[in-house]
Order: structure tokens, then C-alpha cells, then sequence
């Protein structure tokens, strides 16, 4: 009682700036939304455009002709022993006309190398190439005469997935590199589909972004995805809807404004000469692609040169989701550290109109929702209610903010459901659309802030500079399938 009088003491003394810092708050909120909301039709848009692109030309007349680039698909791997030979199986059927699939065991603890080597029958081999791009030292190279497309790199471990993939990029033959995580999925289709904007530009294409979906729960055989159903747990089901708000809209819009910032490093086509020149993946952040895109901005504006990205929304990636707590929380703190990291690194860009619309307004909206936003909404959850008690702000007040706060996050996810049912439909059943449509509100009560939590404290890892990875273990939803 005495620490309420207290505090209400000073809030008659300072009520000024506590209205003023409460009306910041909010404008931050309203800032939020109104961008979402924008978000919506550039991304209906643009989906509508992307698949009249595609009833022009099938991905059949892709595969036949000779104008698609070749790829160099590029897989770091660390303690991957589990899943990787699936993996590189399901690489290994993609349909694409010249690929070559280039797998980096690097460090491996476990038995990554060796289950390779039994699997595809590996031997050493010799390969010309130079080394551009620093990475740690190459143990040993290894081919098979039966998987001609397959390169095995050996090397000891180094700064991360950057410092694999940088060593992937060099030893590549191929104009066009993709990077994959080791413990994802590619649709057969993947390439073929993602490959589509370099060559309808290909002059001022650089880079292209693919749509990744939640794994768990999925029925996969042959090292493909047979059914696409929801994943069975709470957790899985709730990032299942993230990922479909993130990549449906979110970057379907930046896509479409001219402004996207980050090709996810789960699934990313690069032109490997311009990845080469720029200096690769930079191996002392966690956010490495969110680095390179942004890298590549600055060094396209800095010469004055035209270009483009694009980002494409069909499912072409499936990943592993967290399933527990410990492990969802490591990866959003490591997310945020690596925004920060990449954010802080290019921070002359914000504002700077020498970088067009990625300077004004890429990097004002990263200043919001990468920055402020954790900061700003936290200290709206803690201080907002101690308002109330003290009765500084009004009760019609807080109700307004909280329904404005809530009813619009579940008025967003609702939409891009409507836009993914509308056009892709990839949910085979009703029940899941009526599933996620719950889930939609359901993660605005608790699940939006344990995750705005994990946001902060990444805030607090990066000022004190932390760069591990923190505990990424997986839970083998992909098995292994006899060849």
C-alpha cells in the first residue's frame, strides 16, 4: 500500500511526461499497425501478380529450356548426422537442369561425415578453386562416382554458418548459389519456382528469397513432403502461424515496394560473383543473411547501380521447428541480436536518402519494429497497468489501447489466412484453417508477450555482446528413407 501512495505521488508530480511517454508508446503501437495494414494489399498484389507470372509459363517449360542459370545449392552442416542424409537425398531429386549440391561438414562433433561418406559412397578428391572469401581451414574434399552432382567439403569449424557457407561460395562452379540449412526440406519444384525472377531479369537480379513453412508434423517420404498438415503440438502450431504472417505478407510486401532486407538463410538464391565482391557472409554477426542483403544494398547504391530483389511466396522450403521453450527462446534472442547486430553495423543508411527507399523507409521501419518495438511494447505491459492503479490514466483509456492492440493483431493474422487460403491453399483440411483461425487469437494472450520478452533479453545479449548460438537441438521429424 505504501509503495502505491508512493508511486502515486509520483505520478501527480510528473503527470505531464507520463502522458506524453504513454501517448509515445501508443504511436509506436499505432506506427506498427498502420504498416501491417499496408502490408496486406501490397502483398495481395503482389501474390496475384506472381501467379499470373506462373500460368504463363509452366515449371515443365522451365525445366526443358536452356535459360535456366545453373545452381550451386550450398548446405553448412554441423552435428547434422541425424537428418542430413535424407536431406542431401531429397537435394539430390530436385528438378532443375544443372545444379551441383555442395555440403560443408563443418567441425562436426558427431558422425555427419561418416554417415555421408557410407551413404554416398565418398572418396577424396582434388578440386581447383581459390579462396576469396576467409573462412577456417579445408581438411579435405570429397566427390562420389556414383552422385557426380555431390560435393563433400571437410573443415574445421568456424565462425558459424557464415564461415561454412563462405567456404561453399568458393568452392562453387556455378553462377548462382543457394544457401539451405542442413536440417531443411526443398520442395522438388523449389528451384524451378525460385529461379523464375532471374530470368525475367536478369540484368538487374540479385538476389531472391523463397517461402519456408514448419516441417513438424508433416508426413515425408523419400525425402519429400507428402502431406502438409499442422504439427500436433501447441508450440509448433503457433510459429506455423508466424511463419505464414512473416512470409505471406510481410515479405511479399517488402518485395513488391522494393525493399527487402532480409532472403532468410534457410532458403536464398545469391548471384555468387556479386556475394563475392561484397565479401561474403560476414562471420562475426548471427544474423549473416539479414547482413548480406543488406550489404549488397549499400554496395548497389554506393556504385549507383541498378538492381532488384525479389521474394517468392509459394512453400519451396520446410524447416524444423523449435518444440520447447528453452529452444524457441534461443533462436528469437539470437533473431534479435542478429537485427541489432546488422541494424548498428549499417546505421548511416537510416534516413540517408542516398539509399532510396531502403535508407528512408526499410531502415526507419527496422529502427521501429527491430529497435524500439521490444522496448517500447514491454515497457507498455509493465507500466501501463501501475498508470491505471494510480489512476493517472483513465480506464477508458486503457481499454481503448488494449483493444486496439489485440483486435488488430488478430484482424492481421485473420487476413493473411484469407490471402493464404485465397491463393495457395496449401492447408488440406478445413479443420486446420479453423485451427490456425484460433491460434490467430489465441497467441495475442500470452504468446506474443513471452515472445517480446525473449526479444528484450536479446536486447540485453547483444549490448553484452554475445555471439553463440545457444542450444538449436532437433527433434529428427525428418527420418531417414532407404534409397
Amino acid at each position: 500500500m505504501e509503495f502505491l501512495l508512493t508511486l502515486n505521488n509520483f505520478m501527480q508530480q510528473h503527470t505531464d511526461a507520463i502522458q506524453n511517454f504513454s501517448w509515445g508508446i501508443l504511436t509506436i503501437g499505432l506506427i506498427q499497425n498502420i504498416v501491417y495494414a499496408l502490408q496486406l494489399p501490397a502483398a495481395f498484389l503482389e501474390l496475384r501478380a506472381h501467379s499470373q507470372a506462373e500460368d504463363t509459363e509452366s515449371a515443365w517449360q522451365l525445366l526443358v529450356s536452356d535459360v535456366a542459370m545453373p545452381i550451386s545449392l550450398i548446405v553448412p552442416a554441423h552435428n547434422e548426422e541425424t537428418t542430413i542424409v535424407s536431406n542431401v537425398r531429397s537435394m539430390l531429386s530436385l528438378r532443375y537442369p544443372d545444379i551441383e549440391i555442395i555440403v560443408i561438414n563443418d567441425g562436426s562433433k558427431d558422425r555427419t561425415l561418416e554417415v555421408l561418406t557410407e551413404a554416398f559412397e565418398l572418396h577424396p578428391i582434388t578440386r581447383a578453386h581459390q579462396l576469396t572469401i576467409e573462412h577456417a581451414p579445408i581438411r579435405q574434399l570429397y566427390g562420389s562416382a556414383r552422385y557426380g552432382r555431390l560435393l563433400v567439403i571437410d573443415k574445421e569449424n568456424g565462425q558459424g554458418k557464415a564461415d561454412a557457407s563462405n567456404a561453399g561460395v568458393n568452392l562453387a562452379r556455378n553462377p548462382l548459389f543457394c544457401v539451405v540449412d542442413a536440417d531443411s526440406l526443398l520442395e522438388v519444384e523449389a528451384l524451378l519456382n525460385s529461379v523464375r525472377p532471374f530470368m525475367e531479369d536478369p540484368r538487374h537480379m540479385v538476389a531472391v528469397g523463397g517461402a519456408i513453412r514448419v516441417l513438424n508434423g508433416c508426413t515425408v517420404k523419400d525425402g519429400q513432403v507428402m502431406d502438409g498438415g499442422l504439427p500436433k503440438g501447441l508450440l509448433p502450431r503457433v510459429q506455423y502461424m508466424e511463419y505464414i504472417r512473416a512470409f505471406l505478407m510481410s515479405r511479399l510486401a517488402w518485395s513488391r515496394w522494393g525493399m527487402l532486407s532480409i532472403v532468410s538463410g534457410a532458403f536464398g538464391i545469391f548471384r555468387r560473383n556479386l556475394a563475392i565482391e561484397v565479401g561474403g557472409f560476414e562471420r562475426n554477426t548471427v544474423g549473416e543473411d539479414y547482413e548480406l542483403v543488406t550489404k549488397i544494398h549499400r554496395h548497389m547504391r554506393d556504385h549507383k547501380l541498378p538492381y532488384a530483389m525479389r521474394y517468392v511466396p509459394e512453400p519451396v522450403c520446410w524447416t524444423e521447428a523449435p518444440e520447447t521453450f528453452k529452444i524457441l527462446g534461443n533462436q528469437r534472442k539470437r533473431w534479435q541480436r542478429g537485427a541489432l547486430e546488422v541494424f548498428f553495423k549499417y546505421r548511416h543508411m537510416l534516413l540517408n536518402p542516398k539509399y532510396g527507399r531502403v535508407g528512408m523507409l526499410g531502415f526507419t521501419n527496422n529502427l521501429i519494429i527491430d529497435v524500439i518495438g521490444p522496448i517500447a511494447e514491454m515497457m507498455g505491459y509493465i507500466l501501463l497497468p501501475l498508470f491505471w492503479l494510480t489512476s493517472t490514466l483513465s480506464t477508458p483509456f486503457i481499454l481503448a489501447f488494449m483493444a486496439l492492440f489485440f483486435v488488430f493483431g488478430v484482424f492481421i493474422s485473420t487476413c493473411t489466412l484469407i490471402l493464404e487460403e485465397m491463393e495457395l491453399r496449401r492447408l488440406p483440411h478445413a479443420r486446420d484453417l479453423a485451427m490456425l483461425a484460433l491460434i490467430a487469437v489465441a497467441e495475442n494472450f500470452g504468446y506474443r508477450q513471452l515472445n517480446n520478452v525473449w526479444r528484450v533479453i536479446g536486447w540485453y545479449e547483444f549490448l553484452r555482446k554475445k555471439r553463440s548460438w545457444g542450444e538449436m537441438a532437433r527433434k529428427s521429424s525428418v527420418e531417414p528413407q532407404p534409397s
